[in-house]
């Protein structure tokens, strides 16, 4: 059985711990990480310092090279072709693979996306899962195509949800493991177990189905319109954590909603309104179709995440308010 060489890139936590997993995992599955293909460091801080990804980290810890291209050109093909890699990995990388840079690899390429495609294809399939309610969230790993996430499917598996989840506790988890990454790297390694038993290019079966497909967000995306209902707006609340997280107007200025879940109660208030406070539920708010949301964490500008009775008692005039888009 022979071992093959592979490239991985990713650059954020979930794409690390993916890697991590992939590298303790080497020789059991007869594959080698030649390489490491990430973003370039960005700057944070007040100081702007240039700091690189999560994925970059890791690799430089365990003396994986590693590539901060910013794009993928004559450059970054001609680095990555000294390497002598049989299979590009890909999870949430974050650029487009094009022809020239695909054919480096004789076994080609490989993606772990968190959507059971054709469903959710695109940059943000696991806030699309959310937002729509869906009862299970798929995990698919395709085979690399020219058009966004079109591949053949090699492995795919659905994972029951909670309802409970949020973007974040899907993808980064308690900071070293997911759901979706725990998963989606069991079903990588069995991918590479494979690929090294063949020692051919993979080969998958046809997505099947209607495509849909997920946008980019953006910050104006959280925005929270109070005339939907409150089971909706939760839904946002949690799709939107970590980014771009949904907020409203008060007072002028912007109040991040944290943490909040749908009420059984029912209001004629205007949608917006804050209604009488109850000390042992939350901030009670009054949404689309009499709905009613509970919040219990929440941010307002320029000061930090609190409670909701922290919240309150800072903020005398919050109740009987209305908020705004």
């Amino acid at each position: 059985m022979k071992t093959i060489n592979i490239v991985y890139a990713g650059s954020p936590l979930a794409s690390r711990f993916v890697l991590k997993n992939l590298i303790s995992a080497q020789s059991e599955c007869n594959f080698k990480i030649v390489g490491v293909l990430t973003n370039p460091p960005s700057t944070r801080g007040r100081h702007s310092d240039l700091i690189p990804t999560e994925v970059a980290q890791t690799a430089r810890e365990n003396n994986i090279p590693v590539f901060e291209f910013e794009h993928l050109l004559a450059e970054a093909r001609e680095a990555i072709s000294l390497l002598g890699a049989d299979l590009l990995v890909s999870f949430d990388y974050g650029r487009i693979f094009g022809a020239k840079f695909l054919s480096l690899f004789p076994l080609g390429g490989i993606n772990l996306h968190p959507s059971a495609l054709p469903k959710y294809r695109g940059c943000t399939p696991v806030p699309a899962a959310i937002l729509n309610g869906d009862a299970s969230i798929g995990i698919t790993v395709q085979k690399l195509a020219l058009k966004m996430d079109e591949g053949d499917i090699l492995a795919q598996e659905n994972v029951p949800l909670t309802g409970s989840e949020t973007t974040s506790s899907l993808m980064d988890g308690d900071g070293n493991t997911s759901l979706v990454t725990e998963i989606g790297a069991k079903m990588l390694k069995m991918v590479l177990k494979s690929a090294a038993e063949s020692d051919s290019e993979l080969t998958g079966k046809k997505q099947s189905g209607e495509a849909s497909y997920t946008p980019f967000l953006k910050k104006e995306d959280g925005i929270i319109d109070w005339n939907c209902t409150a089971a909706q707006i939760e839904r946002k609340i949690r799709a939107y954590t970590p980014f771009p997280l949904c907020s409203t107007t008060f007072d002028g200025l912007r109040l991040t909603i944290l943490k909040a879940k749908p009420s059984d109660s029912k209001t004629s208030e205007t949608p917006g309104t804050v209604l009488p406070y109850q000390k042992s539920v939350g901030i009670e708010i009054a949404c689309g179709e009499g709905s009613v949301l509970v919040v219990t964490e929440l941010q307002l500008e320029k000061k930090k995440a609190m409670d909701y009775k922290s919240f309150i008692n800072g903020a005398r005039n919050f109740v009987g308010s209305v908020l705004v888009s």
